[in-house]
């Protein structure tokens, strides 16, 4: 094999190595990253974010929200349906109560396919 073909099959199972150490090394577990369990009551010595920290955290989601929108615009009609089902998905059901930051997260959704839809057609 050239260097160039190991050069990719090594590009294609780095992500794979990666999970791996995820799962190895305090990564995500059955009940929830590990580091969390033995944090414990120590989680009340995590410092308030700065007004700094939160203006560079609202600056990302903007910028999340806006890829998001593009990345849909480009997207099948498979992967609209797909988010509009995930919207509907965490929407509250009947026999449970429903949570306010929950019910705002799925119309959030529906809006970014309805932003997105304006770059598929010109239209809003």
């Amino acid at each position: 094999m050239t260097r160039n073909g190991s050069e990719r099959v090594d590009n294609l199972l780095q992500p794979q190595s990666q999970l791996s150490r995820w799962d190895n090394e305090g990564g995500v577990g059955p009940c929830g990253p590990k580091e969390i369990t033995r944090l414990g009551s120590a989680a009340s010595d995590i410092p308030e974010l700065t007004n700094t920290e939160l203006v560079q955290l609202r600056i990302r989601v903007i910028a999340l929200e806006n890829l998001v929108i593009a990345l849909l615009a480009d997207a099948p009609g498979q992967q609209i349906d797909l988010v509009r089902a995930m919207a509907a998905h965490i929407s509250p059901r009947p026999d449970s109560a429903p949570h306010p930051l929950t019910i705002h997260a799925a119309r959030q959704m529906v809006q970014l396919v309805d932003r997105a839809a304006y770059f598929r057609t010109g239209q809003p």
